[in-house]
């Protein structure tokens, strides 16, 4: 598996003004008149409620920057304390979303990777995910494991895109490998670069919803964190 670049950890006040501003401008892409399919995954332990309380706030977004691809549908995924493990509905409203999100109680536990893993593969051969998503810190099961199902996703071209809160290295090395192997990404980010954090699922839910294609116009637009997504999917 080759060395799988990583993103810059922070950006300047003048590069998030230059976001924003083109994201103001982009023009409308021509819609698919399909709807994306992303499993939004996320670590609802004890120590994750920052982490949520931005994932509540980017949500919404996430869906107005597809409304021109057709729409996202998002289902929401989390687990928390001791083997519980959630999957709503597919849901194509923002409002419904931060409805279950904001609900959402956090109860200390081990990670379980390999439930959203094997949910996801069982959930794409159904109807198609277009992407994964999973934010979280640290990685306690087996990593092979992780892995194999990992290969599987991507027999079902499911990308998986993974976003590291922290710096725990076994978490850093098979999140990498979970993104090769899914042709995927990676990215690190801390409490200093949740705005690239939206940034980036922003990105994905274009890529969602639209495609590479989609994907690298949206790029051109934003620059930067987003390039570099588009170079590992591409290198994948």
């Amino acid at each position: 598996m080759g060395d799988i670049k990583k993103f810059p950890e922070k950006s300047s006040t003048a590069e998030i003004n230059a976001f924003l501003q083109k994201v103001n401008v982009t023009p409308l892409i021509k819609s698919t008149g399909k709807r994306g399919r992303l499993i939004f995954a996320m670590d609802a332990t004890a120590s994750r409620g920052p982490t949520w309380d931005r994932a509540c706030q980017i949500q919404a977004q996430m869906f107005k920057e597809t409304a021109a691809l057709g729409g996202l549908e998002i289902q929401l995924c989390y687990y928390r304390g001791y083997g519980e493990f959630h999957a709503t509905q597919w849901i194509s409203q923002s409002e419904d979303l931060l409805k279950i999100m904001t609900a959402v109680g956090f109860l200390g536990g081990y990670t379980q990777i390999e439930k959203i893993l094997r949910h996801a593969c069982n959930e794409t051969q159904q109807i198609q995910v277009n992407a994964l998503v999973f934010i979280g810190d640290c990685v306690e099961e087996d990593p092979d494991i992780l892995c194999q199902l990992a290969g599987e996703l991507g027999l079902y071209n499911v990308p998986t895109f993974l976003f590291q809160e922290g710096n725990d290295p076994i978490a850093a090395r098979t999140f990498k490998q979970i993104a090769h192997l899914t042709n995927g990404a990676y990215c690190p980010f801390d409490s200093t670069s949740a705005h690239q954090l939206r940034d980036l699922l922003n990105a994905v839910a274009v890529y969602a919803a639209g495609g590479q294609r989609a994907l690298e116009d949206y790029g051109k637009q934003t620059g930067n964190a987003v390039l570099q997504l588009i170079h590992q999917i591409k290198k994948g």
